[in-house]
């Protein structure tokens, strides 16, 4: 399914070099990268493209013709795992608390959560399975964590699929998984607070579970549950109608399967630590011979079924329109019909790099993440913010903010070209192949 607006030539872009975008989309298609996907760009307030080819799934167990005579196709109505593209709603929900004096940026979490005033941090060498190893391996943290180094991801938190440290081990055998906990959002929290910190708070970019613990903090300054809280004052103001923690059962058929690449991937890769990761953190170019397999399926996907953990870092499920709307509100400085999260400097602000002098996340410890390149790249609040597009080695604008989910998905704001840009699909991880840095080409080259 395509579309390229009549209007695309006055929005800015070129109709035939818009058309590139569908042929490149159609080409990880018959690749074999991806099973299917969609690209929608908005300029100022038109759309003037959208694409979507592919499938989203099967309806049955069934393999062969008979799979392929069952498939759902992937196209507008799609519903998707948006994973860490939940990261940016969950800190505008923060933001929109912060302008209403619930808190400063600056304050410590342990004033919130108090589980959180005695944080140790791992010296760096040494096991952490045992209580003896961990008073051996860990200290006193210097400083308190604050709530803008949640939004920064400069807390000293981690993943546990990051599969490089001690800490991260300590992560997968406590359980601390966020979304997938059996416990709720409070209770798993609480326990993270037990955990080591990576790294001296302030030092280091890690991508974390820091957004998680924000979620929770929008649950205690608000008093809601974090999905009341994004229902009430983010949904349905912009009428986010098919968004939320679960698929409802009667959008079931929309929601699309998981799928991997028939071999290799390692969402936890960085550069010099994965297959098809090169140094330079891009994937090579090299032949797909098998198509991607489902991995998660529509008869036994989790996401059908209201989780006890609201996971304000990688809880979401959505559509493209949905989170259009989303990016829509932003390009606009807070407002969407009528409607305002946040007020205009605020939005300004999210956007501009809040890394310690003005540093990227290279430069803080984190050269490459996902098939990306950090150099070049700062962090806003909630989102990475580029800086300098030559050190970045992609095109692209000064200013522009970005962010995207562990099964590819991706989304960008251009304030300078008055653009944003969104990608679904559903391959995990999303390190598999350079998809983010040649979508942004197709769509810029295409600009007049």
């Amino acid at each position: 399914m395509s579309a390229v607006s009549q209007g695309s030539q006055s929005s800015g872009f070129d109709s035939q070099r818009l058309e590139r975008v569908g042929d490149w989309l159609e080409g990880q298609i018959t690749s074999n990268r991806l099973a299917g996907a969609s690209v929608l760009i908005g300029k100022g307030t038109q759309q003037p493209f959208f694409h979507a080819c592919g499938v989203a799934g099967s309806d049955a167990d069934a393999q062969g013709d008979s799979a392929l005579a069952n498939a759902r196709a992937f196209d507008r109505d799609t519903l998707v795992r948006l994973y860490s593209m939940t990261k940016p709603v969950t800190t505008v929900a923060a933001l929109m608390l912060f302008e209403q004096g619930c808190f400063q940026l600056d304050d410590p979490v342990a004033w919130y959560l108090p589980a959180f005033a005695k944080l140790r941090v791992w010296t760096g060498s040494g096991a952490l399975n045992t209580p003896d190893d961990l008073r051996a391996n860990t200290k006193p943290a210097k400083s308190a964590v604050t709530v803008r180094q949640l939004m920064n991801h400069t807390a000293g938190l981690t993943y546990g699929f990051m599969n490089a440290t001690p800490v991260d081990e300590y992560y997968r055998d406590a359980g601390l998984v966020f979304p997938g906990a059996p416990e709720s959002l409070a209770t798993v929290v609480d326990r993270l607070a037990l955990a080591p910190l990576l790294c001296e708070p302030g030092t280091q970019w890690n991508y974390s579970v820091a957004t998680d613990v924000l979620g929770r903090l929008v649950e205690i300054w608000s008093g809601q549950s974090l999905a009341d809280y994004f229902q009430e004052h983010i949904f349905t103001p912009l009428n986010m109608t098919s968004t939320g923690f679960h698929v409802s059962a009667d959008d079931t058929a929309r929601f699309a399967d998981l799928y991997a690449p028939a071999a290799g991937g390692d969402l936890g890769a960085i550069a010099g630590h994965a297959p098809g990761v090169e140094e330079a953190g891009v994937a090579p170019r090299t032949e797909v011979s098998e198509p991607p397999v489902a991995v998660d399926v529509l008869s036994s996907s989790t996401f059908l079924t209201a989780p006890p953990l609201y996971s304000g870092g990688g809880g979401l499920v959505g559509s493209i329109d949905d989170f259009a709307r989303f990016c829509q509100c932003l390009l606009q400085d807070g407002e969407l019909a009528g409607h305002r999260l946040l007020g205009r400097k605020s939005v300004e602000f999210m956007r501009q790099n809040q890394l310690p002098d003005n540093r990227d996340m290279a430069a803080m410890g984190q050269a490459v993440w996902s098939e990306t390149s950090y150099a070049g790249v700062g962090f806003g609040l909630g989102v990475a913010v580029v800086l300098d597009p030559v050190k970045v080695g992609t095109i692209g604008s000064a200013g522009e903010y970005h962010w995207g989910g562990a099964a590819s998905t991706f989304f960008w704001i251009d304030p300078l070209e008055d653009m944003y840009v969104i990608l679904l699909t559903q391959l995990y991880p999303s390190s598999s192949y350079p998809l983010r840095s040649e979508l942004r080409t197709a769509v810029y080259q295409a600009l007049t």
